[in-house]
């Protein structure tokens, strides 16, 4: 018998435009759903932005629309695919 083999992840990242005064509800909503490696926050256009993993061969845009934008606070996403880290 062969060992199993365990799935690839795939990296991706998600920035995060939240309502006014929501950025603290939606960073502790996500983190407490324990699907997000890492959140930050940040300056400038997008307020957080969250590392996730997926196993490979997952749809992201559907994992970002069913997973992720369903928050409450949230008003907007950019996700970007990520292919080597250095």
């Amino acid at each position: 018998m062969q060992p199993q083999r365990s799935s690839a992840v795939v990296p991706f990242f998600v920035q995060i435009k939240c309502q006014l005064g929501k950025s603290y509800e939606v960073a502790d909503a996500i983190a407490n759903a324990e699907i997000a490696s890492e959140i930050y926050s940040t300056a400038g256009e997008f307020d957080l932005l969250i590392k996730f993993y997926v196993e490979e061969g997952t749809d992201i845009g559907h994992f970002v629309n069913q997973k992720v934008q369903t928050f409450p606070g949230i008003q907007d996403t950019r996700t970007i695919i990520t292919f080597k880290a250095f």
